[in-house]
């Protein structure tokens, strides 16, 4: 309980990061055509297409890198989780946290090192089991609400491409069996709260084309 607190004070904390960047996906999708069509344009003068560009994003009073450096903000916050987590002691004293379980699971051991060593027992494989299910389900949910919409003649629509990128929403499960439990338990918060927030958002701040008439629906 104690994890799961800290990490929905910590994404409590940086909901202003996720506003920022729903923004910044709203103007980077309506800006999108007329980018396009700058770079349609201008495609053999890159030293004028950089400076249209960036006439555009300036009567805009956006950027190209808006929601970026918000992102950036909250990698020490999560970086100081991670070492609370990974730590075996700390200033000199034991970590108490990793001392404990989950309904039977170490959370100080990963399940990469329990196999190994042979302790996953059934308590901790079911633990394990659970958490990586819903991580799993919520990046299923994540990849079908929030597919990225198609572009003109980019090689971003090969279909090799679109497999990396539907893989990639799986990336933290496979991240969590290599970390103890404890951060398992923070990165499987840390998904159901961001498919949350932002399915929330994308409600408040939609995408152009994810606009149908009379209703705000998501894609």
């Amino acid at each position: 309980m104690a994890v799961v607190l800290v990490t929905l004070l910590v994404r409590a904390l940086l909901i202003p990061v996720g506003v920022s960047q729903a923004k910044a996906e709203q103007t980077r999708a309506r800006l999108a055509p007329r980018l396009r069509e700058l770079q349609r344009r201008h495609k053999k003068n890159p030293e004028r297409l950089q400076r249209e560009t960036m006439a555009l994003y300036r009567s805009e009073n956006t950027s190209p890198f808006a929601g970026v450096l918000p992102v950036l903000a909250q990698a020490p916050v999560i970086g100081i989780l991670y070492t609370l987590f990974l730590r075996p002691d700390i200033a000199g004293h034991p970590n108490e946290l990793l001392t404990h379980d989950l309904l039977g699971a170490p959370l100080g051991t990963s399940l990469v090192t329990a196999v190994l060593d042979g302790a996953a027992g059934a308590a901790t494989l079911l633990v394990w089991a659970g958490l990586l299910a819903l991580m799993i389900a919520v990046a299923e949910v994540t990849r079908r609400v929030f597919r990225p919409a198609p572009l003109d003649d980019s090689p971003l629509n090969s279909p090799g491409m679109l497999r990396v990128v539907a893989a990639m929403h799986y990336l933290t499960a496979v991240f969590a069996v290599l970390v103890p439990l404890a951060t398992a338990v923070y990165l499987a918060v840390t998904v159901v709260w961001t498919l949350v927030q932002r399915m929330l958002l994308r409600r408040r701040f939609p995408l152009p084309d994810a606009v149908s008439p009379g209703a705000g629906s998501v894609r």
